[in-house]
């Protein structure tokens, strides 16, 4: 359902539930909280999230469970907690997060796309975020996150009629930063050119683009790291820095 693989300083986590559009119930939500922990606990410079089946990203959660969670309250609020604690805990990473987009991401896939800090976009993406035709609402930090991605007014629209968009009219509104025929090719390459970066400066630049707190203590102390050290042999060298 989940898989992560590493290749070097990249990992990759896997969206692999082909049999229901990678949707995703709740124990599936959860697998990918604990995937995301050991990430977080990991030296990975750069993480990928993408999908193992062609023609879908996500299809979101998993209507399946729906019947259950209107039968059963206390089934809604696990669900809910499982689905925000995987959510925020991929936005939370200390490393880039980049997602590589083709085919459908479609509600909940929509909020985990945005919760990655980079998303590239496949010619066959369309992305839907449609609550509103199941008569169901979306988390308000998944609604919050959208609006900062594309602001009040598309995040409106694409809420209040759940229409759906291609991967042009996504770039166009900020859903997603890039356009790509290969889309896990490019962000393949992206994530090892971040990757051959200096990995505590790019966490501290991420915690800085995050808008955490104490940036200025983080600015002055990196003038006394070992990275910029390397840095400056490398410039003075003439050659490519190898940070490790």
């Amino acid at each position: 359902m989940i898989d992560c693989t590493m290749d070097g300083d990249i990992a990759t986590l896997w969206l692999a539930r082909g049999a229901a559009r990678n949707a995703l119930p709740t124990s599936g939500w959860r697998t990918l909280v604990e995937r995301v922990a050991d990430l977080a606990a990991s030296d990975a410079r750069a993480v990928i999230l993408a999908s193992r089946e062609p023609g879908i990203f996500s299809a979101g959660a998993d209507i399946a469970e729906f019947g259950e969670l209107q039968r059963d309250p206390a089934r809604r609020t696990a669900f809910r907690e499982q689905l925000s604690a995987a959510i925020e805990g991929i936005a939370a990473l200390p490393m880039p997060v980049i997602a590589a987009v083709d085919g459908g991401c479609f509600g909940a896939g929509v909020a985990l796309m945005l919760a990655c800090d980079i998303a590239i976009a496949g010619d066959g993406a369309r992305f839907a975020v449609p609550p509103a035709r199941l008569g169901i609402l979306y988390p308000p930090a998944d609604v919050a996150r959208l609006v900062a991605a594309v602001g009040r007014g598309h995040a409106a629209r694409l809420l209040y009629s759940g229409d759906a968009i291609d991967a042009d009219a996504a770039l166009a509104i900020g859903l997603v930063q890039q356009r790509s025929s290969d889309p896990l090719t490019a962000v393949q390459a992206l994530a090892e050119r971040i990757a051959a970066n200096a990995a505590q400066a790019v966490r501290g630049l991420k915690q800085a683009v995050d808008g955490v707190a104490s940036g200025e203590a983080r600015f002055d102390a990196a003038f006394g790291g070992a990275e910029l050290q390397e840095g400056l042999a490398a410039f003075r060298e003439r050659r490519a820095p190898v940070f490790r």
